[in-house]
């Protein structure tokens, strides 16, 4: 443990604590209406610290103080128990990065927009990072210009949202506004310097240059109408902190290690129309076209598989292109008939993702190869219709019941489209490696084109029992047409002691149904084991492939929620603790690679699995398959304060924090293979348990006097592991606790503009580099488990302007 972290994250509450009581001589604040919100609950008119689950609010202007322009990043420097990682040389999702709530999985957060399910990203993660095996939502692909606001459920909602919401619920709130608008250009890049453990000297870096420019306007429709048109650009070059490469003369930088490039352009409209005093029409449609290039491993001009030297005699580094194109668009009715309050939306959502590579060539192909490949395409589309009918009724309670109920049909569609024949084939030249380096091309084989339905119902109740005593309960019941059906219950309630301090609890049930993705995904790429490449198959569970190699059909996740946390507030001052215990059976996970070997002797597991895979050119496997179970236990605590003073100006305080711990209870082990062998090996379990920070603790202090304002946000990681490949731990390294701080000075002119200045990462911290030994190559000095990069200080301005 490092003491000094732990003496800041002390010092942060010290200086709270001491803040606090300062101010209660300090003229206080006026009081603030609390935000209303819609997520966990459908009682109208609940309040932030009175739902009966954990609900963080994030404003737009939360999102906007702050360097990075990525939704994503700004949610993890606000939200404690919210990870984002960003992985580098892990192919697509480099560019589309997933986030973690509460430890569990990225596909294990469900993500709404307007209250309507959203759909995933046609990527499923298949390589060594946080979320491998999962297809999640990509909160990066909507425009924070356009959200109003978001709300985090910290709490499992499967018997309320229906499948995914097993760690809770992201409810993405649109602008709403018939008037106004707002513009802002951002400018930022990389200043930052480190010392690697192969070039021994200090290398100063300026790199990622990023501009943003976004805006909105707010238009009427009518005399009670609204549309609110936003839209957003951003262009980022690349990071880089790969080491020199000790295995070259002379000895230089051969890879790419970092942020991807991006070019992204988003386009959002949310509209609503009353049609007469009862009920509203309402839509919005948003797109966003992202292109991103990444990097793979560079290949040294030596290598006799993997390069021909007439072609690149001093090695080469692919180029991985992904063509991302996210669109959604929605319509619905909501108002009042007989006295229920009726919400009804149609929700259509497309995610496609095309891949290319360039300074690369087909080694198999020979010295006439291209140096470039259309590598083939994901799609995800789905469609949804979502029906909510709520109503009050007084059935002799110290309140009203608010009776609930609704359906929810949906259908997914999920496609692979094969990339150019050069980009997958096998050439004449048989001893050199097949197919496109960096990213093998999917193959005709590989296509798909499955869809599937599902329907859900619900029932949901809420009330008060006594005048303290307030209570909920829910029932889901969902049939899908390709696992089956399922049924999912919650219970909650909340006891106000007194109008500052209550007690809330709830236990619920949940699922999650296998994605179409981990259901039909099937490529053939390298995986690098142990430093040595493989030609790898991804096959589904039910695959020849797979079943012989242990795969069944995947079942839902089944989940277990408890929770009990407290609510004391005392003027501006407010204070939530809240503990969970999350249990998730059968979670479906990637399986280790099996591979192969033509010298291994007849009968073992070796030769089996080449002899298997051998007719599909591959010489090892691995396929997606139910099995881990898993237990979280855990606490989220959030303090705030806010208060004005005569000379100093206005203070908002708050301090929140994470502690969360992670077990694997059970792995899955195949036994259709000659020998026993596990199919979720020790590094997969450990980064499962220590992927992400045990600990995470954000003290945060926004300030303002008249036209000046000011945010100073502290944010403490606990270590996370990087685990490696051998059994005795010696080749596992850390990310080391850290501390990051962020600030941010801002000036309001006359006219309306707002100038900022700031540094994301003021002090220029890494995380621990990984030693030496496990960096040969010098390619990654560290650890893409990294909860905060490793990309060192961010320097930015921003200038908006408001009318």
């Amino acid at each position: 443990m490092n003491y000094r972290i732990l003496l800041l994250a002390a010092a942060s509450a010290a200086a709270f604590a001491a803040t606090v009581a300062y101010a209660q001589t300090a003229p206080a604040a006026d009081a603030e209406v609390d935000e209303l919100v819609v997520t966990g609950t459908r009682t109208a008119g609940r309040s932030r610290l009175d739902t009966i689950a954990p609900v963080d609010v994030v404003t737009a202007k939360t999102l906007e103080q702050r360097g990075s322009t990525e939704l994503a990043a700004a949610l993890a420097a606000t939200v404690p128990s919210i990870t984002f990682p960003r992985p580098s040389n892990t192919d697509g999702t480099d560019a589309i990065r997933p986030a973690t709530l509460r430890g569990q999985g990225p596909d294990q957060t469900l993500v709404l927009v307007n209250g309507a399910r959203r759909h995933v990203t046609a990527l499923v993660n298949t390589n060594g990072s946080v979320g491998r095996g999962s297809a999640a939502a990509d909160l990066n692909a909507i425009p924070s210009t356009a959200i109003e606001r978001i709300e985090v459920l910290r709490d499992g909602a499967a018997a309320q949202y229906g499948s995914d919401a097993i760690a809770g619920v992201i409810n993405i709130r649109l602008r709403e506004a018939s008037s106004g608008g707002g513009a802002s250009v951002t400018y930022g890049e990389y200043v930052t310097s480190f010392t690697g453990n192969h070039a021994g000297e200090k290398r100063d870096i300026t790199d990622g240059r990023t501009i943003t420019v976004s805006g909105w306007q707010g238009f009427k429709l009518g005399a009670d109408g609204f549309l609110t048109v936003s839209a957003e650009y951003r262009d980022r070059e690349p990071t880089n902190r790969s080491d020199v490469d000790p295995r070259v003369t002379p000895r230089r930088i051969t890879s790419r290690f970092g942020d991807a490039e991006i070019e992204d352009l988003s386009l959002y409209a949310n509209a609503g129309k009353r049609l007469n005093a009862a009920w509203e029409a309402y839509g919005w449609v948003g797109y966003q076209q992202r292109d991103g290039s990444s990097s793979a491993t560079y290949r040294l001009p030596t290598d006799a598989t993997q390069n021909i030297p007439s072609v690149y005699p001093n090695g080469y580094l692919p180029l991985i292109l992904t063509d991302t194109e996210d669109f959604s668009i929605a319509g619905g009715l909501r108002g009042e008939a007989g006295g229920w309050r009726i919400d009804s939306n149609l929700v259509f959502g497309k995610n496609t993702i095309d891949f290319g590579v360039e300074n690369t060539l087909n080694p198999s192909l020979g010295p006439t190869s291209p140096t470039s490949f259309q590598a083939g395409g994901l799609r995800y589309e789905q469609l949804a219709y979502k029906l909510d009918a709520a109503r009050e009724f007084e059935v002799g309670l110290a309140g009203p019941l608010n009776v609930a109920f609704g359906l929810e049909a949906r259908r997914e569609d999920y496609a692979i489209t094969p990339g150019e024949p050069g980009s997958y084939i096998r050439g004449p030249f048989t001893t050199l490696a097949l197919g496109s380096r960096g990213f093998t091309g999917f193959t005709p084989s590989n296509a798909v084109d499955v869809d599937r339905h599902s329907v859900g119902v619900y029932a949901d109740l809420e009330g008060k029992l006594t005048d303290k005593l307030t209570a909920s309960a829910a029932l889901r019941y969902e049939d899908y047409s390709d696992f089956g059906d399922n049924l999912s219950g919650k219970i909650a309630a909340r006891y106000d002691f007194t109008p500052s301090f209550a007690l809330r609890g709830a236990a619920s049930t949940g699922f999650r149904a296998p994605s179409l993705q981990q259901q039909y995904f099937t490529s053939t790429a390298i995986v690098y084991i142990n430093g040595a490449p493989f030609e790898t198959g991804t096959y589904p569970s039910v695959s020849t492939q797979g079943v012989s190699l242990g795969g069944t059909a995947l079942e839902a996740e089944k989940s277990r929620n408890y929770s009990l946390g407290l609510v004391w507030r005392r003027g501006p001052l407010e204070l939530t603790l809240d503990a969970y215990r999350i249990e998730v059976d059968d979670r479906i996970i990637l399986s280790e690679t099996l591979t192969g070997s033509a010298t291994a002797a007849a009968g073992t597991n070796a030769r089996v699995i080449f002899d298997l895979l051998a007719p599909y050119g591959a010489s090892a496997a691995r396929f997606f398959i139910n099995g881990v179970d898993t237990r979280t236990e855990g606490l989220d605590a959030v303090a705030r304060y806010r208060f004005d003073t005569e000379r100093a100006g206005s203070f908002d305080l708050t301090l929140a924090g994470n502690v969360n711990n992670f077990d694997v209870t059970n792995t899955p082990t195949t036994t259709v293979l000659p020998q026993p062998q596990t199919l979720f090996g020790r590094q997969a379990v450990l980064r499962f348990e220590n992927g992400t920070p045990p600990w995470k603790v954000s003290s945060q202090a926004d300030w303002s006097r008249g036209p000046f304002g000011a945010t100073l946000r502290t944010t403490f990681y606990g270590d996370v592991l990087s685990p490696g490949s051998t059994a005795d731990g010696l080749n596992d390294s850390k990310t080391g606790d850290k501390a990051i701080v962020d600030l941010e000075a801002r000036y309001r002119f006359p006219f309306g503009a707002t100038w900022a200045i700031g540094a994301d990462n003021l002090f220029d911290t890494y995380p621990d580099q990984i030693p030496q030994n496990l960096n040969t190559s010098g390619a990654a000095p560290f650890s893409s488990f990294s909860p905060f990069g490793f990309n060192g200080r961010y320097l930015y301005t921003r200038l908006s302007v408001n009318w």
